[in-house]
């Protein structure tokens, strides 16, 4: 919090960038911060003068890089991918706008024993500690709940793993019955309702033609966005004769791929599996979210956040656009979510954060 208060303070949030992904462990801080002040003053990286760089922050792998100029900033921002230098492992950093309202830290507790029996709970939290080390956990507890604690991004890192690891065990075992967890896509602020076999709750997304075909778990905005942004997506699935079944569920889309031609390559579906989880994986790490709230507003106003993202979709057409009865989500990269809001917001007429 310190940190952030030190941004407000020197009056240049707008020339703020947020890193994330920064190595932790592999050097002293001091150094830590060096090598990023380097990486972002090099103008190969879109870079330029930097006047300072805020580490270490209450967030483990979080700094924040202050600029000299607003539009170095935003080239930085608008530059899709950050790699350190080698001797920094080439480590992959991720870069977003500086605003008052950014989550520098999230707490969230985990319920594991949703697992069950099907892993060894410590095991499990072991290889997330290693898979991602920028998070902190709490000791496990007896009844399987831990308590973790990182960037927003780390822990949607950590929601992913644990998907694709609730996946994969469905796969293993595909003889338990479902009654499921039921997600209501329509309010941003969702909530979950328990079944007595937590695992089967994740079952119950799964179109029943999954048996006989490729099944993958992704995160729905990644997905909505590669089916609709992507064009690859519909000509992977054309090029390789694969039927692609999709069930979405709130926050989690199921997809089931099968060979539509009989005699058609036994790989093809799991190669087209192995594609889209690549590129969902890509996507996961660039696409950001802005929500409009609709919920509790006057008509008018509803009104006017509706056409106002309806006259800007033409002057971005790589953000995706979601109409619902409670809100408008945005999503697209850092760079185009950000000024496409600032768009809207202008529009209506409301002062821009």
């Amino acid at each position: 919090m310190a940190s952030v208060l030190n941004v407000k303070e020197s009056k240049a949030p707008e020339r703020t960038a947020v890193v994330a992904g920064l190595p932790v462990g592999l050097f002293s801080d001091q150094l830590l911060a060096l090598l990023v002040k380097s990486h972002f003053q090099d103008i190969k990286n879109e870079g330029g003068d930097v006047e300072d760089v805020i580490y270490p922050t209450r967030t483990k792998g979080v700094a924040y890089v202050i600029f000299k100029e607003k539009k170095v900033a935003e080239n930085v921002i608008r530059q899709k991918k950050h790699r350190l230098a080698r001797k920094a492992r080439h480590a992959e950093l991720t870069v977003s706008h500086f605003s008052d309202k950014i989550f520098s830290s999230v707490n969230a507790i985990l319920d594991l024993s949703v697992f069950g029996k099907e892993v060894t709970l410590e095991t499990l939290v072991k290889d997330l500690k290693k898979k991602i080390p920028s998070l902190n956990f709490s000791p496990l507890k007896p009844n399987g709940r831990i308590s973790v604690e990182g960037s927003f991004l780390a822990v949607k890192r950590l929601k992913e793993s644990l998907l694709v690891r609730a996946c994969s065990l469905l796969e293993k075992d595909r003889n338990f019955t479902s009654e499921g967890r039921k997600w209501n896509r329509q309010n941003p602020q969702r909530s979950l309702q328990r079944s007595n076999n937590p695992l089967a709750s994740v079952r119950t997304l799964v179109p029943e033609t999954a048996r006989s075909g490729e099944m993958l778990v992704l995160d729905t905005d990644v997905f909505l966005y590669l089916h609709h942004k992507c064009r690859s997506y519909e000509s992977t699935l054309k090029k390789f004769c694969i039927l692609s079944q999709e069930k979405v569920d709130g926050e989690i889309t199921t997809i089931c791929l099968k060979n539509i031609q009989v005699g058609s390559q036994p790989n093809n579906a799991k190669h087209v599996k192995e594609l889209i989880e690549e590129w969902s994986h890509a996507l996961y790490l660039k696409l950001r979210k802005e929500t409009f709230i609709l919920e509790g507003k006057e008509k008018k106003e509803k009104r006017m956040i509706n056409w106002a993202c309806e006259q800007l979709s033409s002057r971005y057409p790589e953000v995706l656009i979601n109409f619902y009865r409670t809100h408008v989500d945005i999503i697209g990269s850092s760079s185009d979510t950000y000024l496409f809001k600032k768009g809207v917001m202008k529009l209506i007429g409301q002062k821009v954060s």
